[in-house]
């Protein structure tokens, strides 16, 4: 399906102006078909353990190994983890659906189950049943827009060994035209 949007015209575009090309919501809706990996980022700046789910974390580098994710301005948990030196990137399968909808619920306290996190020796939060977590640090931040690109240095990772769990487990979470999903032996294609 196409969707109408306000576009410029052939002549206006070539003049660079782009400023009425598209709304939002055309540009949300675009998105809104593209899969992506959900992961849980969670930091302590030095107030209290903050964490936030993220469809936007993505590998950039793996020499040194760094990693990129956004924050929305409109997440309440953006200006404790723009403070912070350090976070934890959780990347979920699909059993851990209920820690992804948790970490994405606003007005709640998302560290109040203190038997879904713990932390780790050097300070951060860590929810231990993730399908791999990477502690990193904090090398950049960029705003664009109404968000804030951030790039972190991974310093460590730990990934359960998958052969001591059942398959299930491992599969991974994804989010999809606003819907979570899982992916798995009957998702492949040839």
């Amino acid at each position: 399906m196409t969707r109408p949007s306000t576009q410029a015209s052939p002549a206006r575009m070539a003049e660079g102006h782009f400023d009425q090309m598209l709304t939002a919501d055309d540009f949300k809706a675009a998105f809104r078909n593209h899969p992506a990996g959900v992961s849980v980022v969670t930091a302590d700046p030095g107030d209290g353990p903050v964490g936030l789910t993220a469809t936007s974390v993505f590998s950039v580098s793996a020499n040194p190994p760094l990693l990129v994710f956004s924050l929305s301005g409109n997440s309440s948990s953006a200006p404790a983890l723009r403070r912070a030196e350090t976070v934890v990137v959780h990347l979920l399968g699909a059993d851990q659906i209920e820690l992804a909808k948790t970490f994405s619920t606003s007005g709640i306290d998302r560290f109040e189950d203190t038997s879904i996190w713990t932390r780790l020796v050097t300070g951060e939060p860590v929810l231990p049943t993730a399908n791999a977590w990477l502690r990193g640090k904090i090398v950049n931040q960029m705003e664009a827009g109404d968000s804030t690109v951030v790039a972190v240095q991974v310093l460590q990772v730990n990934i359960p060994d998958v052969d001591s769990r059942p398959a299930e487990q491992s599969h991974p979470l994804v989010y999809h035209n606003r819907t979570w999903h899982q992916l798995g032996a009957h998702s492949a294609m040839s």
